[in-house]
């Protein structure tokens, strides 16, 4: 089994190992279920035990699979993860390692939705997350600088992509899908007018089933069921990014489109996937679960993780022709720069929703400056749940 915390290398050559469909499935079992960090942790943690310690695939693999899942739209550590699964046993292997990685996150998502709508009323509840989601809007911050780092780097078209998008996603406090397809053909259109760049790379249920549809608001409706379906699967098929990219998109609909969450459990849905491992768009199930229970949470998350699944899958023989085009690597750039503004542009409004007076700053001004501290090394869950402990014992324990 694998050990996320263990850094040591062995040094021996860099031969292929062969492995089962069932070694492999083992593993990304165990990663949804403990791998925390966020994608591009995730992503590190399966280049070093594939590729570095068990020599399961190559550089030229991984590399390939990562630019893949870069390219396309949706969650990055989980697409890399389908592509492994590909090249080791095609379909059956992509949607059978698919599955196990998502596995863990989701029923554990389903306990803590159990929970929340079951005690989501109660003092202290509400007090765990008052702390919580000031934790989250610093996380959420630290985040976009990063990308920004990462992303957009010196290049001012992508500085100008970026600084649009953080400002229309304030302003209209929603994620605009044209915005996103706009930056990517600027970025091609400039690029190319410069010099061609080369650089790389609704179900009927019985009386005694109407639980799997209760959410907050009562059994929902079969048509909600379909409105939870095709929005997640927007979702899952436009936002490019990390996993923290979906949620200025998640927001816009979720809260001011169909007005199933308020910004505050909206706020709290994303804690949720912080706190649980595996991929950090997982939120969804959260959210489906809170609108039509359990149903809810499973379509939400097929909803999301199918366009993921089938722009990895149906690609993934023709990509390496592909791959090194200039165009497509333009166009990605500009998405990606934009899907980092609209994070910013999402932190910035959640920010006024969770941060209302000096304890919760000062939750998110503490948070911030625990985890910018790399001597430091405490996981971000383990940051929040101090955060909602913190919460609990100023507001919870008062009811106010």
């Amino acid at each position: 089994m694998p050990t996320l915390g263990d850094d040591s290398a062995a040094s021996e050559p860099p031969t292929r190992v062969s492995f089962t469909l069932r070694e492999l499935l083992r593993y990304f079992l165990y990663l949804g279920a403990l791998g925390f960090g966020g994608p591009i942790a995730l992503v590190g943690y399966m280049q070093r035990d594939l590729v570095e310690r068990r020599r399961w695939f190559t550089e030229a693999e991984y590399k390939e699979g990562l630019a893949l899942a870069q390219l396309a739209p949706g969650p990055l550590a989980a697409q890399l993860a389908i592509y492994l699964g590909w090249l080791r046993s095609g379909v059956a292997g992509a949607t059978l390692i698919g599955a196990g990685f998502i596995l863990p996150s989701f029923l554990m998502v389903l306990g803590l939705s159990a929970l929340y709508l079951r005690f989501g009323g109660l003092p202290w509840m509400q007090g765990v997350f008052y702390g919580i989601g000031a934790s989250v809007i610093a996380i959420i911050g630290r985040s976009a600088v990063k990308l920004v780092k990462t992303t957009v780097k010196q290049d001012r078209l992508l500085w100008a992509i970026f600084g649009v998008s953080a400002a229309v996603t304030a302003y209209t406090e929603s994620e605009i899908v044209w915005v996103f397809l706009l930056s990517g053909v600027a970025a091609v259109l400039v690029r190319r007018w410069k010099a061609p760049s080369s650089r790389p790379a609704a179900l009927a249920l019985s009386p005694a089933a109407a639980w799997l549809l209760t959410g907050l608001h009562g059994p929902a409706e079969g048509r909600t069921l379909l409105h939870i379906g095709s929005f997640f699967a927007e979702a899952g098929a436009f936002v490019f990014g990390s996993g923290l990219a979906i949620v200025p998109f998640l927001y816009g609909g979720v809260v001011d489109r169909f007005h199933w969450l308020n910004e505050r459990q909206f706020l709290d849905a994303v804690a949720v996937a912080m706190i649980t491992p595996g991929p950090v768009v997982i939120t969804v199930a959260f959210i489906g679960y809170l609108v039509a229970g359990p149903a809810g949470a499973v379509v939400a998350a097929l909803g999301v993780f199918l366009p993921c699944y089938l722009f990895v899958v149906l690609p993934a023989r023709h990509f390496r022709r592909f791959a090194a085009k200039p165009g497509i690597h333009a166009f990605v750039d500009g998405v990606t720069a934009a899907a980092t503004g609209a994070i910013a542009g999402a932190g910035f409004v959640l920010g006024r929703r969770a941060i209302t007076d000096i304890p919760t700053a000062q939750i998110a001004l503490v948070t911030l400056g625990v985890l910018v501290q790399k001597k430091l090394k405490i996981p971000e869950p383990l940051v929040i749940v101090a955060a909602g402990v913190v919460g609990l014992l100023l507001k919870g324990a008062h009811g106010t």
